[in-house]
C-alpha cells in the first residue's frame, strides 16, 4: 500500500482525510471547500510545479495566493482529463491579482496544447497587466549556468 494511503487509513487519522496533504474533516472532503487550515503568510519560491498536471481537481486560486513562484511549470498534456485546465490557468490570474505586489512570474508549459494557446491569446492583456510571461513550450531555461529545454525540468 502506498505511503499516502497508509497515512489515510491509520488509526491516528480516523475520521479525517487528506486533501493536498492537509488533514480535513469528512464534511469538507472537497478540495474546493474551506479547509480547517488557518491562513498564514504566503510562501515564496523560485519554481513551483502546478499540481496534478494543471488539473482543476485540486488547484484553485487559493494555491496561487499561498504559493507565490517566480516560475510555474504547467505539465498537462491530456485534454480528455482536462489537463491542463483552463480554470487553473484562470486561477493563476485571479490569485496573482491579489498579491499586492507586481513581481515577475513566468509560466512554463511543457507541452503546446490548444488550452494553453487559447488561454494565452484570450488573456494576453491581463497577463501583461499582472507581469506574467508565458514561455513557448520549446523555450530554453537557464538555471545555475546550465541551459536546457523547459520540458526537461525534473525534480
Amino acid at each position: 500500500m502506498p505511503e499516502d494511503e497508509l497515512s489515510r487509513s491509520s488509526p491516528s487519522n480516523a475520521g479525517k482525510s487528506l486533501v493536498n496533504g492537509i488533514k480535513t474533516n469528512p464534511a469538507s472532503s472537497s478540495p474546493k471547500s474551506s479547509l480547517s487550515v488557518p491562513m498564514g503568510p504566503p510562501v515564496y519560491v523560485d519554481l513551483a510545479y502546478i499540481p496534478n498536471h494543471c488539473s482543476g481537481k485540486n488547484t484553485d486560486p487559493e494555491f496561487f495566493k499561498r504559493v507565490r513562484a517566480s516560475y510555474y511549470v504547467v505539465s498537462g498534456n491530456d485534454a480528455a482529463n482536462g489537463e491542463p485546465s483552463r480554470a487553473v490557468l484562470d486561477a493563476l490570474l485571479e490569485g496573482k491579482s491579489q498579491w499586492g505586489e507586481n513581481l515577475q512570474v513566468t509560466l512554463i508549459p511543457t507541452h503546446d496544447t490548444e488550452v494553453t494557446r487559447e488561454w494565452y491569446q484570450q488573456t494576453h492583456e491581463k497577463q501583461q497587466e499582472l507581469n506574467i510571461m508565458v514561455l513557448a513550450s520549446s523555450s530554453t531555461v537557464v538555471m545555475q549556468d546550465e541551459s536546457f529545454p523547459a520540458c526537461k525540468i525534473e525534480f
